[in-house]
């Protein structure tokens, strides 16, 4: 662990494994943290947010791009760090590790973009000013799916606002935040400003972030039901959060789209780090004039894809994170398949030969889904693309919205009136109209309703960590 400056083990002694889903290889041990070493790392970013919430924006923002070169230079080992715990084929690996350090670029730009205002007053003898100052010590909770690029996401913006932080990662990938550290430490931040507890259960270190009163921001990246529980926590005492959680993403496929080109498009973001991403697409809506030819295309497509070991060559598909994964991918599966729906591709887990010693499910693709199917309703996580057939514009749109989520959905169509109207009836945080990456560091990223609260990413991620001050001066 990194607390306070200096790499340390737990207070207790005590480790525990870090596995590669590919083949249940042990990679390394690392720290198994609890509660009180939450709390030193906590105490720690505390003394050091006064000095650094004091320092430039020009101070911060080299130290930022100093991070960002060293992401860049260190790339490659990044990238298999991350597909040895995380399972994700290495080229997806590289894409991620270029995404997480585009963020630390951005921010380090932004922090020199913190500014205030002058407000006229209706009084001749006084003046408003309104300052923007870091909310203080940050507690940021980390993903496994992307576990690099949500801590650049989430560490980034807060050291540009001024904001000290610690940082608790996902049990299943530590080792990426590990190599971050290292990177933040020798880019030159200082002593206490960011702090990393790696821990096997997280929630004692969670109950210690949401509790202590020295935080007051936290960030958390996961599933909607622990979102809300540590919202819940922080409620109670008043934090700031920002929450990114599930989706449960519409992918429309309108009568005037190509479906060939929206089945190629389809199939890249749905089977993106084996449908383990939230802004995937969990329900395919196509129109009946393109559904056979948008079914046959997506099926010749996703037959093809190579599953394995993320190091090997021609692998799409890496392994689900761990059996639990497995076992609810398969059950909406067969749930579908008992209702009536019919695998064209995949349907069930992979086992032969090396696979077998690994948590792989084969790319699926189910037509015939309805409303009384799991799948329809559920997030599924994992590489299965459901398609649905529908008739008529309002009602394609009244079923994308029909959800508790709101955080992704795509559209394809050359039509621009009907991509407005679209555009306008979705209720979901970010659309992608014929565009399969509705992402950047320079776009808010963030959803509605169950899919959380707050945007990451832009001017609205640093805007996360600020607080606004008003000084009214009587002159």
């Amino acid at each position: 662990m990194y607390i306070d400056g200096e790499w340390q083990s737990a207070s207790g002694g005590k480790t525990f494994e870090v596995l590669n889903p590919a083949d249940g290889a042990v990679i390394t041990t690392v720290p198994d943290g609890a509660a009180v070493d939450a709390r030193r790392a906590i105490e720690a970013a505390d003394g050091a947010f006064g000095a650094w919430s004091r320092t430039t924006a020009y101070f911060r923002a080299d130290i930022l791009q100093k991070a960002h070169r060293l992401m860049l230079e260190r790339k490659e080992d990044l990238a298999h760090t991350l597909t040895g715990e995380q399972g994700k084929p290495i080229r997806s690996a590289r894409i991620e590790v270029q995404y997480a350090a585009d963020f630390l670029q951005w921010f380090a730009e932004e922090a020199k973009r913190i500014n205030g205002e002058i407000l006229p007053s209706a009084r001749n003898d006084q003046r408003f000013m309104v300052l923007r100052q870091p909310v203080g010590v940050v507690a940021a909770i980390t993903p496994w799916n992307y576990p690099i690029s949500m801590i650049t996401r989430k560490v980034g913006p807060a050291l540009a606002a001024g904001c000290t932080v610690v940082l608790k990662p996902a049990e299943a990938t530590p080792l990426c935040a590990i190599e971050m550290f290292k990177i933040f430490e020798e880019a030159g931040v200082p002593k206490g400003a960011v702090n990393l507890v790696t821990a096997s259960d997280p929630k004692p270190i969670g109950a210690e972030l949401t509790s202590h009163p020295a935080i007051r921001k936290l960030t958390f990246t996961g599933s909607t039901a622990v979102g809300k529980m540590l919202a819940a926590e922080a409620a109670g005492r008043m934090k700031r959060v920002s929450m990114e959680l599930g989706g449960h993403a519409p992918f429309i496929v309108c009568e005037d789209a190509d479906p060939v080109h929206a089945a190629k498009g389809g199939s890249l973001v749905k089977f993106l780090n084996t449908g383990q991403a939230c802004i995937s697409p969990n329900r395919f809506y196509v129109h009946r004039s393109n559904y056979d030819a948008f079914l046959e295309a997506l099926t010749a497509r996703v037959s093809k894809m190579k599953a394995g070991s993320g190091f090997e060559d021609g692998v799409g598909i890496g392994p689900l994170v761990n059996e639990a994964a497995i076992e609810k991918v398969d059950g909406q599966v067969r749930d579908a398949l008992t209702k009536g729906a019919k695998a064209f591709a995949g349907g069930a887990p992979l086992t032969d030969g090396a696979l077998s010693k690994g948590h792989f499910y084969a790319p699926t693709v189910l037509a015939g889904v309805t409303p009384d199917m799991r799948i329809y309703h559920e997030e599924t996580f994992g590489p299965v693309a459901p398609v649905i057939r529908y008739d008529d514009e309002d009602d394609v749109l009244a079923m994308a919205n029909d959800t508790e989520y709101g955080l992704a959905a795509y559209i394809y169509t050359q039509n621009l009136s009907r991509a407005m109207r679209l555009f306008e009836g979705l209720k979901f945080g970010i659309i992608g109209i014929n565009d399969i990456n509705p992402t950047s560091a320079a776009a808010p990223f963030g959803g509605m309703k169950n899919s959380g609260v707050g945007r990451e990413g832009a001017r609205e991620g640093l805007d996360e960590y600020l607080e606004t001050k008003l000084g009214g001066f009587a002159i």
